[in-house]
């Protein structure tokens, strides 16, 4: 299998090229359990942000959103889910289409999650940023909840993403289409 070396924070990762499309392939970038690089890249991220509350999208940015949260000394941060659970009352939601999700989807945030956001400076944090759907969808989320977002970061760039004047970034992340 076709691989691509990535360094981050000086850790090196080889990510498997996975095709996503007829003619797009994608380095499969997965933070889930790395506990390592999740570390070293929210310590990173951490000396780079300035805003009043952190929100991430269910479930890939959340180990980087803690570990930002932890640096800052932040008790909480907030988790927009994927889906609508029981115990939210009066729920905000959003749609979104991701690169690497099939279907649409939607985010939603609880009431008590909305009036966190409600007149603060948010910054979106997300693992990895490609065509920035993501991204834009917890930007009207949060601004459905009346927050402001101030910065979107991630670890990764993908692709155009990299050419972006509106986020934060650790490192490039290249497409290879074919």
């Amino acid at each position: 299998m076709d691989s691509y070396k990535l360094n981050v924070c000086g850790l090196e990762r080889d990510l498997p090229i996975i095709q996503i499309s007829e003619n797009l392939k994608i380095a499969s970038f997965v933070l889930l359990g790395d506990a390592e690089l999740a570390a070293k890249a929210g310590y990173e991220l951490s000396k780079k942000i300035n805003c009043d509350i952190i929100i991430t999208a269910e479930a890939k940015g959340i180990q980087l959103a803690h570990e930002i949260a932890r640096n800052l000394d932040e008790k909480s941060f907030i988790v927009a889910r994927k889906s609508e659970k029981a115990y939210m009352n009066d729920p905000v939601s959003v749609e979104v289409n991701s690169i690497t999700t099939t279907n649409v989807q939607n985010l939603y945030l609880d009431a008590k999650d909305a009036d966190k956001i409600k007149g603060k400076r948010v910054a979106i944090v997300d693992d990895v940023i490609s065509t920035g759907q993501s991204i834009a969808a917890l930007e009207a989320l949060v601004e459905k909840a009346g927050g402001k977002v101030v910065q979107k970061l991630a670890i990764l760039a993908e692709g155009d993403a990299a050419n972006r004047k509106d986020i934060i970034y650790l490192e490039k992340l290249p497409l290879f289409e074919i």
